[in-house]
Order: C-alpha cells, then sequence, then structure tokens
C-alpha cells in the first residue's frame, strides 16, 4: 500500500500524469534507448512506432496508481499476472527495472515541469517501486516453475521439423528442441516467445505465439499469421522473417511457455470462441481434450473472412473425430467457398451474433480475436448471464479489454 502522504501527492496529481500519459511514456522510450539501445532488443518495433505500446503503458501506470488509492475498484491481481507472464517470455531481469525507473520518473519531470516537485517524485517512485517489486516476485516463480535458475536465459534453439502453408497469409511451424530432449508441456492457452535475428542492424526481434498442439507431445506447434502494412505501414518484421526465410532444418530461439490464461478452464461444457488468428489456442485446446477429456462437451465458434482464411481448418475433421461431443459453428463474411469442414459443423454469413451462439447456462468461456470483437462477445454473453468469471481472453500484443487496465 502507498503511504498516506504519497497517496494524497498521487491523488492530487492523477490528472495530470493522466491527461499527459501518453506524452511521458513516448518521452521514457526515447530516454531510455538513447542511453540503452540494447533494450530495442525486448521491445516490439512496429508497436512503438505505432503508438500502441506508449498508449498501454500509460494506461497502465495510471491504473494502478488509481488502485492504489482506491480511485479504481478493477482487480489487479489478474493484470499482474498477465503482466508478469509476458515479461518472463521476454527474459526481463529485476536489473532493467532500475532502468525502468529513472527513466520514467526523468520523462515525468521532463513532461509536467515545474509541477513535479520532490514531493511528486517520491510519491510517483513509491508507486512505481510498488509495482515493479509485485512484477519481480511474480516473474521469479514464473522462471523457478519453467526450471530455469536464478539469471539463466530463457532462451533455447529449437528445431523446425516440419513445415505447412495453412492459408495464403498463414504457415504453421513443428519445432522440437535441438537437443533432443522432450519438448516440455505446456497449459492450453499459452504461448512461446520466437527470437530472430533481423537484416539491416535491426538487431534482434521478438514475438509471442499460441502453441497450437497437443500439450505433451515430443514437440510444439505455432502458427504464424502474415502481417500486411495498412495504409503505407510497413509490414511485420518477425512475421514476414518466418514465413520468407524459415525452413525445415532451421533453428530457432524460444522460450519456455507461459501465459495466465487456461483455454480449458473447469470440467464441464467449455465454449471456445476465436476469430482469425485467435484461434490458436482454441485449437491447442481441443488437441489436449482429444487425448485428456475426449467426453467433454466443447463448442468451437469461429469467425473468419472465408473459408479459404480459415487457417487449421483441416484439423477439424481429426477432431471431430475424436471429440463425438464437439459442436462447431463457423461465421464467415464471405461463404461462397465456405462447405463445412466436418458434416455436423454450422456455417453462418457475416459477423458473429453473440445471441445466437450454442451455450450452456454452466460453461466456461475462452474468447481470442481482435479487441472488438471480444468486447462484442464478451458483453453479449454477459448479458445472458454468464458469469464474468468463467469468461476469460487471451490478448495479443499490448491492450485488454474495454473496462480494463490496458
Amino acid at each position: 500500500m502507498l503511504t498516506q502522504s504519497s497517496a494524497a501527492v498521487v491523488t492530487a496529481t492523477l490528472p495530470a500524469v493522466r491527461a499527459h500519459g501518453e506524452a511521458i511514456t513516448r518521452r521514457f522510450y526515447q530516454r531510455m534507448f538513447e542511453a540503452h539501445p540494447e533494450l530495442l532488443d525486448l521491445f516490439n518495433r512496429g508497436n512503438q512506432a505505432n503508438g500502441a505500446q506508449q498508449a498501454a503503458l500509460a494506461a497502465a501506470v495510471v491504473a494502478y496508481a488509481e488502485h492504489l488509492t482506491g480511485a479504481s475498484a478493477v482487480p489487479w491481481g489478474p493484470v499482474l499476472d498477465r503482466i508478469a507472464h509476458k515479461h518472463a517470455s521476454l527474459g526481463i531481469t529485476p536489473a532493467q527495472y532500475t532502468i525502468v525507473g529513472r527513466n520514467l520518473l526523468a520523462a515525468v519531470g521532463e513532461v509536467l515541469g515545474d509541477a513535479v516537485t520532490p514531493p511528486v517524485v517520491a510519491a510517483w517512485d513509491e508507486v512505481y517501486w510498488l509495482l515493479a517489486c509485485e512484477l519481480v516476485a511474480r516473474e521469479a516463480r514464473l522462471y523457478a516453475a519453467a526450471g530455469l535458475a536464478e539469471g539463466e536465459q530463457v532462451w533455447r534453439p529449437w528445431r523446425v521439423t516440419a513445415r505447412r502453408q495453412e492459408t495464403s497469409e498463414v504457415v504453421s511451424f513443428t519445432l522440437a528442441p535441438a537437443d533432443g530432449t522432450p519438448a516440455p508441456t505446456f497449459v492450453p492457452g499459452q504461448y512461446t516467445s520466437v527470437a530472430v535475428d533481423l537484416d539491416g542492424g535491426l538487431g534482434q526481434q521478438i514475438r509471442q505465439y499460441s502453441l497450437t498442439g497437443r500439450p505433451g507431445a515430443a514437440d510444439w506447434r505455432i502458427a504464424v499469421k502474415r502481417l500486411r502494412g495498412i495504409d503505407g505501414a510497413p509490414d511485420g518484421l518477425v512475421s514476414t522473417f518466418l514465413h520468407e526465410r524459415v525452413a525445415v532444418g532451421d533453428t530457432l530461439r524460444l522460450s519456455p511457455a507461459f501465459g495466465e490464461v487456461s483455454a480449458v478452464a473447469g470440467d464441464g461444457p467449455l465454449l471456445l470462441v476465436s476469430a482469425g488468428i485467435g484461434l490458436t489456442p482454441a485449437m491447442a485446446a481441443l488437441e489436449h481434450l482429444a487425448v485428456a477429456a475426449p467426453r467433454r462437451p466443447v463448442v468451437l465458434v469461429h469467425a473468419d473472412r472465408a473459408g479459404a482464411t480459415h487457417a487449421l481448418r483441416g484439423d477439424l475433421p481429426r477432431l471431430h473425430a475424436a471429440l463425438p461431443n464437439l459442436h462447431t459453428t463457423l461465421w464467415y463474411e464471405d461463404t461462397s467457398d465456405a462447405a463445412p469442414p466436418v458434416q455436423t459443423a454450422t456455417v453462418s454469413g457475416g459477423w458473429v451474433d453473440p445471441e445466437l451462439i450454442p451455450l450452456s447456462p454452466d460453461a466456461h468461456v475462452h474468447l481470442c480475436g481482435p479487441l472488438p470483437f471480444m468486447n462484442a462477445v464478451r458483453g453479449g454473453l454477459l448479458r445472458r448471464g454468464v458469469p464474468v468469471e468463467r469468461i476469460a481472453y487471451e490478448v495479443f500484443g499490448p491492450g485488454m479489454l474495454r473496462g480494463e487496465p490496458a
């Protein structure tokens, strides 16, 4: 908890910090990268360029301060877990929190100027270190659970053993540890970080990809959608590299599996709702249940532009054969090539209507897809009486669902 004096100062200065949050975080990243260019290897350059990372950091710091001062009732445990898993997948170390704190507080002073008095600096420094200490403790537990000794690198070499063109824009890669040891298991819904070295002096870049195969298998599988630039924006650096440069026999650096969201929570009815490449954790859930709980009732709802853009669609007949209580409902914007992948699946045109999703009253729900899609589906399910604690979701990239801190 904040000290009483700091809480008063933070409450008084929150409006100014909130109003200038993105200016503060832009200046923070500029300062930090100028002083520590090696840290560019940890950050998504695309999210830096489009401002998404700056906006997410500003919203998170402000929301945490609101939490500490009682101005927000949003539970912070799940948010801290989400951040800690993401940090662990990047190999963030405690020493880097000192660098971040020094540059963040300096950026606050530069943006807000004379309003930042010594008591203001002390109060916001307290906010930052309360947040940092909570994250460091969570991340230490995650590293230990992953079998990593203190200070040990998260990266291990994995060899590409298979590559499959799923759609014109999605490629799946099957990977096995390069040292021949068994692949670690994971929870459906978790992801791995992939680190690649880019040409042109761009250095290392890291992206997270959900694991789509079966936990406990001898290998891991990921599905990578090629990110195309829109309105003059560049194509995705890492997805382009993986699509154009990586072949069977090549080696990639992967982190252990991280991610706080299970796509198979509970043991009763399960509802998996996805859109686009957001189907990846749902596929891992189905692969797991096909072996671990084949009789479990499962509804899969997936939205895509068309049947031809629906990645991993070819796996559904095998999974339906293994899961007799699996019901699949597909929503395609273009239904001209929308023959169902299995006879029992249904295909509808347009966007998913949350009111028409088959829903068991005691189902656990897992959502994954673009934020507007998840907001719409989650809102519809809440209106239909699904308790909020039974709706889990996975966000690709910075951000949270509406009404929750970024």
